[in-house]
């Protein structure tokens, strides 16, 4: 995965630090951004000592076992525990991923914990994707057809096998958030997690809205601010490739 080299800001304070209790020798620390923005207070990291003998394999496994065991008060997303639903994706020793994917044991040193950059942050590990899903809402992800049946509407196994490596996006927002293009540009350009959202409904061949769809993103920011870095296809957890998701929709448009 790509390391993310996250801004350094210089109000972020050194905060708590929780020593183990439980006099265990096999301890790591764990240092975790904290921020309220209702509190009016500067962000922090705060430091846990972890008693790694009685905890399971995940980043997410440590971070729960934080958070029932050393302070309730942290505060981050978690659902599936299985990397289907995205919800925990955070940024981890400088890289994004899945929380409940990530073994701790593939961090070497201090174990270090923040939102997925570039976000604003609501509190916490929680960063705002409001307008990731705006964006998402915008292409329009449904099938679009005038077919009125009962009957199936067919679709023949090679182009069912086009939409493979696209319809299994999560939309965890891994590769948005470490591309430096959506970083800078994120309220117009609509990023690699959407753009190949859109493109998984511009290559379905039951729906009848391709020329439409493709008008709706070809512009010079909405789509022509990816610049190839490759960030998304190195940050994807489920293994994608927002990258040529895009340059296919650039393709069709220089094409058609």
């Amino acid at each position: 995965m790509v390391q993310i080299n996250l801004p350094q800001n210089s109000k972020v304070e050194k905060g708590k630090f929780f020593k183990d209790k439980t006099g265990s020798k096999n301890i790591r620390k764990v240092n975790i951004y904290r921020w309220d923005p209702s509190t009016g207070e500067n962000p922090r990291i705060d430091t846990y000592e972890v008693d790694m003998d009685n905890c399971p394999s995940k980043v997410l496994d440590l971070l729960n076992k934080i958070k029932n065991e050393i302070d309730p008060s942290i505060a981050y997303r978690r659902s599936c525990a299985h990397g289907v639903c995205g919800s925990c994706a955070m940024n981890m020793d400088g890289k994004n991923g899945l929380a409940c994917t990530k073994p701790h044991s593939e961090i070497k040193g201090d174990i270090n914990i923040y939102p997925l950059p570039h976000l604003k942050v609501l509190k916490d590990l929680i960063g705002d994707l409001s307008t990731l899903y705006k964006q998402y809402e915008s292409v329009e992800p449904w099938l679009k057809t005038t077919l009125k049946t009962e009957k199936e509407n067919i679709q023949s196994k090679e182009d069912r096998a086009k939409l493979d490596g696209l319809y299994e996006c999560i939309m965890c927002a891994c590769c948005s958030t470490s591309c430096p293009s959506y970083w800078w540009n994120g309220d117009k350009y609509l990023g690699p997690a959407v753009l190949l959202q859109a493109y998984r409904w511009i290559i379905d061949s039951r729906d009848e809205d391709r020329k439409e769809r493709l008008k709706k993103v070809a512009d010079e920011l909405k789509l022509y601010r990816c610049h190839t870095i490759m960030n998304c296809t190195n940050a994807c957890p489920k293994g994608l490739n927002p990258a040529k998701a895009i340059a296919s929709i650039k393709k069709m448009l220089a094409t058609s």
